[in-house]
């Protein structure tokens, strides 16, 4: 069993001075694979996934449209328990709408579906990469949207333009690499993220250098941006197999607010012929943490960074399970014994060698129960604000 020190960031969030190990469990995986159709069309691509009121998950796909059909979304079932991973169930599928009404089309990518989190008033956020193109005409810039449940379109936020695609080159977001962590703490502020440095931050991840990016705050309210910070990416973990058509990569594909300071956040890095080795760390932004939103470019200049500890590290293949494409987080049920359970999941790519994997964690004391119960604190914190926020 892997040790997992999140209770030193649940045991800050409710006050305590000291916390205790704990442990994530593996309770099972289980995955659906390329190919399954729902109503007609290729089910797939998922890179953001939270729980319902009701139990159920919003998930949504990353097609851009071009590809599979009408960028979408799902609302799933997750059956697992103590004992297993019993099984997906595919409820709805459900078209995002644009400004005027309309789906996005099916025939051309004009958005890229990331992150998708529950609302405190039920509806749904939703983020987008965009698509870069070097003719203006068909560039997509990335955004940050709220949505009801049926998919219409309400607002969007008004996210920095230093993440704007500009060049490819010189200066704003880089092709792929931007808005895929979405997370809503418990106050109701929005975070969202881009998944590698932008141009004017410095390099990509390699295996000799890291990377930074800049966590964003989006008021739940007026819809503005306000503080940012600085997220330091690691260097690469593991190398592609010699001649492989294209290179490792490394990158932020999720946040998940544990309090309004504290984060879970995933690195996912792929290396090809070999696979993917997947992160679990705590971000903080304490006192000392630099609002970066001022500055222009993060190259040589001065600021503190998020504090960054590694929680957990999952190698190509972890307890038995070969690791996919993991880019989405979510809380999930409390298990019949009390303790919670997060669940993790795949995004395929719509590709042949993969599939649409879930794994469901089980959190588990080690071994003080009562510190223990402090966990299930921190982790009701969220659930406790959107039903004050419903009301």
């Amino acid at each position: 069993m892997k040790k997992l020190l999140l209770a030193t960031a649940v045991a800050l969030s409710v006050g305590a001075a000291q916390a205790a190990d704990f442990s994530l469990r593996v309770i099972g995986a289980t995955s659906l694979p390329t190919g399954t159709l729902f109503q007609g069309v290729e089910f797939g691509g998922i890179s953001g996934l939270d729980r319902a009121a009701d139990g159920t998950y919003w998930a949504i796909a990353d097609d851009r449209g071009g590809e599979r059909g009408t960028p979408r979304f799902y609302n799933l079932s997750l059956d697992y328990d103590a004992a297993g991973f019993n099984g997906v169930a595919i409820n709805s599928q459900t078209y995002m709408q644009r400004p005027d009404g309309t789906t996005f089309p099916s025939n051309a990518r004009t958005v890229d579906p990331e992150g998708i989190r529950v609302a405190p008033n039920g509806n749904l956020y939703w983020s987008s990469e965009g698509n870069w193109n070097a003719n203006a005409a068909s560039r997509y810039q990335p955004f940050v949207r709220e949505m009801t449940t049926s998919g219409v379109f309400v607002r969007e936020f008004a996210t920095p333009a230093m993440y704007n695609y500009v060049d490819n080159a010189s200066t704003g977001g880089r092709n792929n690499k931007l808005f895929e962590a979405l997370t809503v703490t418990p106050n109701g502020t929005i975070y969202t993220a881009n998944e590698d440095a932008l141009v004017q931050d410095g390099p990509l991840t390699s295996i000799s250098n890291g990377s930074v990016v800049r966590l964003t705050a989006l008021d739940p309210v007026s819809g503005a941006a306000g503080v940012q910070y600085a997220y330091e990416l690691p260097p690469i973990p593991v190398d592609a197999v010699p001649g492989a058509p294209f290179g490792p990569d490394n990158g932020l594909p999720e946040l998940l607010a544990i309090s309004d300071t504290q984060f879970i956040a995933i690195e996912r890095a792929f290396a090809f012929g070999v696979g993917n080795t997947i992160r679990l760390t705590l971000a903080e932004i304490t006192a000392d943490t630099t609002d970066v939103s001022g500055i222009a470019s993060l190259t040589g200049a001065d600021y503190t960074p998020m504090r960054r500890t590694l929680l957990l590290e999952m190698p190509i293949t972890f307890e038995g399970i070969t690791l996919d494409n993991i880019e989405a987080i979510s809380w999930g049920k409390t298990l019949a014994n009390g303790n919670r359970t997060l669940v993790l999941a795949a995004d395929n790519n719509f590709s042949a060698t993969q599939s649409t994997q879930f794994i469901a964690l089980e959190i588990a004391p080690v071994p003080e129960p009562a510190t223990y119960a402090l966990l299930l604190a921190g982790l009701g914190l969220l659930s406790l604000a959107r039903r004050h926020a419903r009301r």
